[in-house]
């Protein structure tokens, strides 16, 4: 379906880039809000504020002479994460899996040296990894602890969930496992697997790599359509909560299941990526329009959740 002739794509309720650009980020997205998801910091500084759960917050690096107190903000940490703060499209994030007598490793077994660490904590602060190059401030965060649900179903890395949000309506969703060609990162750019989810269940639906069909992990080979998310309702809640707490009408939520604290939010996405449809094997143009037909109806989070798991289903659509 989504290699066909654009006529084709447009029968089938594929949401195009100019189309989302137009009709709904630059329409619903006002631009004076977009600090509230563009600064993983205040994210997650507004989720803490709204009873949102997200990754323990360690520390923060704001300037060049803090890099030399990283050792003592992780010690008797078994792992942690820098990332910055105003980074984009999964880049500039570190994942140090064990910590072992002042010696750091990475998911694969690769030992990062401390001044490694330093040089990459600099290369955030100047900007390396920012929108537009601008100086930013790296976060250093917990761990997240995989729950063993997704055995075998994620190379390495940690797999996250990924909920199109509109107008607080829960329309689309989508798992996304790490492989070995994406180097352990849940990123679908890179290699990662993307596995469609059903809004109402949660179940895997269909799965897709480099924008391809596949039914198989390619490296783990186990079934993507077996795949069961558990903390359903939750993620949907959490997700239709994230849009009133940074109030963009069309937003991507990111999160993540630690088997010890649950679902967790990772961050907000205010130009949330169209892979997603082929994900799902839909268009996504049909949930978006049914939900602008509603004319604005005051609904509560539970009551949106509700109505989104009756009518983007996709054994409704």
């Amino acid at each position: 379906m989504l290699f066909a002739r654009p006529k084709t794509l447009k029968n089938n309720g594929v949401l195009g880039m100019n189309k989302r650009n137009i009709d709904f980020i630059a329409r619903y997205n006002p631009r004076k809000f977009y600090k509230r998801v563009d600064d993983k910091l205040t994210t997650k500084q507004l989720a803490l504020a709204n009873d949102i759960a997200v990754p323990a917050l360690i520390g923060t690096v704001t300037q060049q002479h803090d890099i030399a107190h990283i050792p003592e903000m992780v010690n008797n940490r078994t792992g942690f994460v820098i990332k910055p703060s105003q980074g984009a499209g999964g880049k500039g994030i570190l994942v140090i899996t064990k910590v072992e007598n002042g010696r750091y490793f990475k998911t694969n077994g690769n030992e990062v040296t401390p001044s490694e660490i330093d040089r990459h904590v600099s290369n955030i602060l100047s900007g390396l990894f920012s929108l537009g190059g601008k100086p930013d401030v790296a976060i250093i965060e917990g761990l997240i602890q995989f729950d063993p649900v997704f055995d075998g179903y994620s190379f390495e890395g940690v797999p996250d969930i990924r909920l199109i949000v509109f107008k607080g309506f829960p329309v689309m969703g989508m798992l996304r496992l790490s492989t070995a060609a994406s180097d352990g990162k849940a990123n679908l750019h890179q290699g990662a697997v993307g596995v469609g989810l059903d809004i109402a269940t949660g179940k895997g639906l269909h799965a897709v790599q480099f924008d391809r069909p596949i039914e198989r992990h390619p490296d783990t080979n186990r079934l993507l359509t077996d795949i069961q998310v558990p903390h359903w309702d939750t993620l949907l809640h959490t997700a239709s909560q994230a849009y009133e707490m940074c109030e963009l009408g069309y937003l991507g939520t990111d999160m993540v299941l630690d088997k010890e604290l649950g679902p967790l939010l990772l961050e907000l996405n205010a130009r949330p990526g169209l892979a997603i449809q082929i994900a799902n094997g839909q268009g996504i143009l049909p949930r978006l329009l049914h939900v602008e037909q509603m004319k604005n109806k005051k609904m509560s989070v539970e009551e949106r959740v509700a109505y989104a798991k009756v009518h983007f289903s996709n054994h409704s659509a």
